[in-house]
């Protein structure tokens, strides 16, 4: 399988391009950690949200920077050429989410290919 150590490191870069594009607000830092044919999914409240991850870009820009934010890789399930991740995320502008992350390894380089992604309510 090649040196896993390796290649969660690398998968977790490639999560760390996500986390920081939403701490600063801006989707040119984590849109590469996105192929370009990639798709999110999940509930924003009552509304489904479905579409290519442009959807994810616009919300982000729209939304703006999330200073505050805390984001943990709760796991990492590996083979060989394609990977989940799970990140647990705190604080995005005042909302928790759980996303789920489908990447692959294309030419030597991770990336998301999907995001699924669950909006919990507030708490208190």
């Amino acid at each position: 399988m090649g040196n896993a150590v390796a290649e969660h490191d690398a998968i977790s870069k490639v999560i760390e391009l996500y986390v920081d594009g939403a701490r600063q607000g801006k989707s040119a830092i984590m849109k590469p950690a996105f192929h370009a044919d990639a798709g999110i999914y999940g509930y924003a409240g009552p509304d489904l949200m479905a579409g290519p991850i442009q959807e994810l870009f616009d919300f982000n820009d729209e939304n703006g920077a999330a200073p505050d934010i805390q984001a943990r890789i709760a796991s990492i399930d590996l083979a060989e050429s394609v990977a989940t991740v799970r990140l647990e995320i705190d604080n995005w502008t005042g909302d928790c989410y759980t996303d789920f992350f489908t990447l692959l390894k294309l030419d030597g380089q991770w990336v998301i290919m999907n995001k699924v992604f669950h909006l919990h309510e507030p708490v208190g």
